[in-house]
């Protein structure tokens, strides 16, 4: 006998989890540390402030999996711990004053987003799916990139040199392992439902 709550109303793979307090609270702080803990898979670059991080795959994956409002606060509370003194960003670090700040804003709205076009089925699909991690992927750069030329004081084409063309294939990457894996679980899902 199957436990798992899936149906015509699950919107979102975190749908399929009993909708409690206890268990939503589960779910955006484990998406909180999912992030924190990918951001320690970090290979600083010696050109740019910004390191190499696994932190965008966890953004793509919780933002999805959780839907918009639990993966906007889920990133909320990443950055919010983090900026309280948590060293769960990239390279054990915490605080607000560092240029690669960008990112974190941008991993708030992303978030969101990924969970908003998750809800409306971005992620059942792989061509779907990647398109929707592109899209995210998109929003945190568009936020980052600026404030990284303003922190720096660098113009923005030195800000794109610095904080987006040194990620673009690893952002591929990351996007298609996200883009794979939901499609996926969303297919383990249904097979478990169906019995």
């Amino acid at each position: 006998m199957s436990t798992i709550a899936i149906g015509t109303r699950s919107r979102v793979l975190a749908d399929v989890v009993p909708a409690s307090l206890l268990a939503n609270t589960a779910l955006v702080v484990g998406a909180a540390a999912l992030v924190g803990l990918l951001a320690q898979v970090s290979i600083p670059l010696g050109f740019t402030p910004v390191p190499i991080t696994g932190q965008t795959l966890g953004v793509m994956l919780a933002g999805s999996a959780l839907g918009w409002r639990r993966a906007g606060l889920a990133m909320s509370v990443y950055v919010i711990a983090g900026m309280a003194g948590l060293p769960w960003f990239a390279n054990h670090a915490s605080g607000y004053a560092m240029a690669s700040f960008g990112y974190l804003v941008g991993f708030v709205i992303a978030g969101s987003a990924l969970g908003w076009l998750a809800s409306r089925g971005s992620d059942r699909t792989v061509s779907r799916a990647l398109v929707s991690m592109i899209v995210g992927e998109v929003i945190i750069f568009a936020i980052a990139v600026p404030w990284l030329a303003v922190a720096l004081h660098v113009s923005l084409a030195r800000a794109i040199s610095l904080g987006f063309t040194p990620f673009v294939a690893g952002e591929f990457i990351k996007a298609a392992i996200a883009g794979v894996a939901l499609p996926s679980a969303w297919r383990i899902v249904d097979r478990a439902s169906s019995r």
